[in-house]
């Protein structure tokens, strides 16, 4: 019988161990104190983002601690592009939150220096399609009569949005509006606010006629009875108690806009760590927890991860560019 030494006994089984241990957590986690940055303030679809996705992956143990929000708000997300870039582009352990907007503003040009290629695109959680809205006492009735006025008077109707001029918010309501006939489209009025919160309450506060911005954002003020939706740019009708608002398209305008929420992570982070968070995505998305987060919030079955996500971005941000050159608002 072969005999072995206490020290090479001690050994085997610390070997043993850790073999066993690897087989029951197949799960790449990010390691350490995690941090998600909302570009903007509280209550906007960044924090919605960070916040609720913070929340899924601790309750799942996908991060070995609990994941902290941390909102940077000014520049429509600029500010905390270049804060990523400049303080913590080395950080394997911050996400950022990400959307359709995000790819805008770099597709204009309007991050100072801001380019797709500076930051790592991880993945994209699902899509948030894009509404108008209109205080519940607001005389248009759909969006046909809310076009029709814009026909007559570009001056006639304001929108506020959660994002800057020349902004997706933006942009989707000048295609509508496109669409319907309207000339003169940069004499329609757009109010920028930092966040989709600001927007609404601008709006409730009678100094907006509409807001052009996303279901998430809108959904607490449809639920308490202030807003009422005119529209919804997706292809077919959402599910669950917004089956009743009619698609733009059912109202003759051809125009789907998804607003896709994700994340990217600093540019500087390592490959394991783009690796562990494309992983770890994967795996919320794949959890029954986070299709009944989307279902309670609007949010549509919509994933890319990894290099397909970053191939996505590069594609999206062509598209804008093309898009907004037609129309002067890229810098």
């Amino acid at each position: 019988m072969t005999t072995f030494s206490r020290e090479t006994r001690l050994w085997l089984g610390a070997m043993l161990c850790s073999l066993a241990l690897a087989s029951f957590d197949t799960h790449a986690a990010p390691q350490g104190k995690t941090d998600c940055i909302a570009p903007a303030k509280p209550g906007g679809g960044w924090d919605f983002t960070c916040r609720t996705t913070a929340r899924a992956l601790q309750e799942l143990d996908l991060i070995p601690t609990g994941m902290q929000t941390i909102n940077v708000p000014g520049a429509s997300g600029g500010v905390g592009f270049s804060h990523v870039r400049a303080k913590r582009n080395n950080d394997d352990n911050l996400i950022v939150a990400a959307s359709t907007a995000t790819t805008t503003r770099l597709a204009q040009n309007r991050y100072s220096g801001g380019t797709l290629d500076q930051v790592r695109w991880v993945s994209a959680l699902g899509a948030d399609y894009g509404i108008i809205a209109v205080p519940s006492d607001s005389p248009y009735d759909d969006l046909t009569d809310l076009l029709e006025a814009l026909e007559e008077d570009p001056h006639s109707v304001s929108f506020s949005g959660g994002d800057i001029t020349g902004g997706f918010d933006h942009l989707k309501m000048l295609m509508a509006a496109r669409k319907a006939g309207v000339s003169n489209l940069r004499e329609i009025k757009y109010l920028a606010f930092d966040s989709g919160s600001v927007a609404i309450t601008q709006l409730l506060g009678g100094h907006i006629d509409a807001f052009t911005g996303d279901v998430s954002e809108a959904m607490s003020f449809v639920e308490n009875g202030d807003l009422r939706l005119l529209a919804v740019f997706s292809e077919e009708r959402l599910p669950g108690e917004l089956s009743d608002v009619p698609t733009a398209r059912e109202q003759g305008i051809d125009v789907v806009a998804p607003n896709w929420r994700g994340f990217y992570i600093p540019g500087g982070a390592s490959d394991k760590a783009y690796a562990d968070w494309t992983d770890t995505f994967d795996t919320l998305y794949g959890s029954s927890q986070w299709k009944d987060i989307m279902e309670a919030n609007g949010l549509l079955p919509f994933h890319k991860s990894g290099e397909e996500m970053q191939r996505f971005v590069e594609q999206q941000v062509n598209d804008i560019r093309e898009l907004s050159e037609t129309l002067g608002l890229v810098k």
